[in-house]
């Protein structure tokens, strides 16, 4: 074996994390589409010949499908690999927009070029076909409606692009200008990237870094078994959570549920099982998880562990790479379920599982470390304004806008984030120069965040006036049910999108909409979700609530309502009615409430119920205070 210079490996690592970014920025510099250039709804990442992911700045795809059909001893420097077949991702695509390339790296290992790494690149691209308009069709019933599958082909040979596939991809697009410029910038910066790599290799040889690699690896599982897995006591914890509609039936609780068990004395510590996760939809909201053993979940819902670190500070230095994988066991239920779907089942609005399942794993670990992790976040939510422009050519408004985090058991949540690393709501000047709408008011939505100890943070409230004849689509959820908040804290708002707000035509319109018509000049405003608050609201400092009175980010009513504090006209508080409204409030407790808040969106879609049979907490210790004000 060869002895690992720590030196070498922090070179390594660091050339590995300037690698990945510097494919994303030529990514985000140089295609066309606002969803992967603006919006940044695109990921980068570096693997090795083992197919581990060596990088954890961000999550990525999987290489497992490009091996499986084209074999290493075929590939040549030059090469570029396509997929986006959500069925033959083996997991790691997760709807048809989301286009993969994959590029080998090469390295000389006795004489001869042979593959040692790989750097691919995915990103979520303007259209790729299907029934509507941005390929996702919010009442699919197959995956046929979403648009074009492709399998792992080469679209490079040796430096040559396949213009054959070229021409049919860009066919079945609506927008194939776009569609081929993005493309060209994913394949271009890979290349670029595995050249970068492969001079990484050529300085130092093969073995020693790819000892780097083991180390890099091994250092991400020990301080992730040690550091994080360490706060969860050993048991078993159970917990559900629901996305709330699928396009095609009518709202109902479409559940995902995690037993999680913790065996500090295995050498696999941790198992996810999914057992008990609701059948698969009708609709488009399935995920395929259960291939290559959950590799690509492992890593996707890793980062909820983060939490558990010492301190935030801590948190934020700990990547995720294949280093959590072998940590985790991952069980999943039988076919037929909305994590194992079977084929053509429509898969477009995934994200309301997957990322559902990232609440689903802080909510079963907050049962476990008494509260020990944040209220639940915002989801993400596709919104969009199509029509033809001026010059009569159709456009594509397509924007991913973050809503509230939740509240943590030391900070309020943080406003108006994306889930997805480095996503951001599109600029104004942007959209107002390359379409036919002006943004009249883009700001945080009052009120929203859920009232705790520590506060949701906001979502946005964005005002768009569509300047010709237009149409509306939303793939969106949290519109019924809220963002859960946990240890006293309360849910936050859901999502809301109004079509021309205080006129004669005001009305809502559904989060899962394909053609809503906006005439020339009418005002669509959307409201994204507020996070879960965490801790009781009525602990929360008389100064805090002021604050975000002045803010704007609470109203006087929401103080009054939310936290018992009662304002005077000139915005102070006054302390003795609120005093005694607070005293009030606690004495009308029960003692009995549920440690996790679903909002009264939760009592519709149940038929009554407040909560389920998991939100009583049931730890072995009293839950986490939070620190003093």
């Amino acid at each position: 074996m060869t002895a690992v210079d720590p030196v070498l490996v922090e070179i390594v690592a660091g050339t590995l994390a300037a690698i990945e970014r510097e494919v994303e920025t030529s990514i985000g510099r140089t295609s066309r589409s606002p969803m992967i250039r603006d919006a940044h709804d695109f990921r980068a990442g570096i693997h090795d010949r083992r197919l581990r992911k060596l990088t954890g700045r961000s999550y990525s795809a999987l290489v497992h499908p490009v091996v499986r059909d084209h074999p290493v001893a075929g590939m040549h420097p030059g090469d570029v690999y396509f997929h986006n077949d959500v069925y033959l991702s083996e997991g790691g695509i997760g709807h048809l927009p989301d286009l993969c390339v994959t590029v080998p790296v090469f390295a000389d290992v006795d004489g001869a070029p042979t593959v040692v790494a790989f750097v691919q690149a995915f990103g979520h691209h303007d259209d790729i076909g299907g029934s509507v308009p941005g390929s996702m069709p919010s009442a699919a019933t197959s995956v046929y409606e979403e648009g074009l599958m492709v399998p792992p082909i080469k679209l490079w040979d040796r430096g040559v692009r396949n213009e054959a596939a070229l021409a049919i991809m860009t066919r079945n697009s609506r927008m194939p200008d776009s569609l081929a410029a993005d493309l060209d910038a994913e394949c271009s910066a890979c290349l670029a990237g595995a050249r970068r790599l492969g001079e990484l290799f050529d300085r130092y040889g093969v073995a020693a870094v790819e000892a780097c690699f083991d180390a890099i690896l091994a250092a991400s599982t020990e301080v992730f078994r040690r550091e994080l897995l360490s706060r969860i006591p050993d048991g078993t914890y159970v917990w559900e959570d629901y996305a709330e509609h699928d396009g095609v039936d009518p709202p109902r609780l479409h559940r995902q549920r995690i037993t999680l068990t913790m065996r500090s004395d295995h050498e696999v510590p941790l198992v996810v099982d999914f057992t008990g996760t609701g059948p698969q939809a009708r609709g488009p909201i399935n995920h395929c998880g259960d291939y290559a053993d959950g590799n690509f979940l492992k890593k996707w819902l890793a980062p909820i562990l983060r939490n558990l670190a010492e301190t935030p500070e801590r948190m934020a230095q700990l990547d995720v790479n294949e280093g959590v994988v072998p940590l985790i066991e991952m069980r999943f239920p039988e076919k037929g379920t909305l994590l194992t779907p079977v084929f053509p089942a429509p898969t477009n609005a995934r994200t309301f599982v997957i990322l559902r399942l990232l609440g689903v794993l802080a909510g079963v670990l907050a049962k476990a470390t008494g509260g020990r992790m944040p209220a639940d976040q915002e989801t993400i939510r596709y919104t969009g304004v199509y029509g033809l422009d001026d010059d009569g050519q159709p456009y594509l408004m397509r924007e991913v806008l973050g809503g509230g985090s939740g509240g943590r058991w030391y900070a309020d949540g943080e406003d108006t984030i994306h889930v997805v690393p480095d996503s951001r709501n599109l600029p104004t000047e942007s959209t107002e120069s390359r379409f036919p709408l002006r943004v009249e008011r883009l700001g945080l939505a009052v009120d929203s965040g859920g009232p705790g100890r520590y506060r949701g943070g906001c979502g946005y409230e964005k005002h768009i006036r569509v300047l010709r004849d237009a149409r509306f689509m939303s793939i969106a959820d949290r519109s019924i049910l809220s963002c859960w908040g946990v240890n006293g804290g309360r849910a936050g708002r859901p999502f809301r999108v109004t079509v021309d707000p205080g006129g004669p035509g005001e009305h809502d319109v559904d989060a899962l909409a394909d053609a809503e018509p906006l005439p020339a000049g009418t005002v669509v405003r959307i409201r994204t979700t507020g996070g879960g608050g965490w801790g009781d609201p009525l602990d929360r400092p008389v100064d805090d609530v002021l604050r975000d009175v002045a803010w704007r980010k609470v109203s006087v009513r929401g103080a009054r309502e939310d936290y018992g504090v009662v304002l005077r006209d000139d915005g102070t508080a006054d302390e003795a009615a609120t005093g005694a409204l607070r005293a009030g409030r606690r004495a009308a407790r029960t003692g009995d409430e549920p440690f996790f808040d679903r909002g009264p969106g939760y009592a519709t879609l149940s038929g009554g119920a407040t909560a389920n049979e998991f939100d009583r907490y049931e730890g072995s210790s009293a839950p986490l205070s939070s620190p003093s004000s």
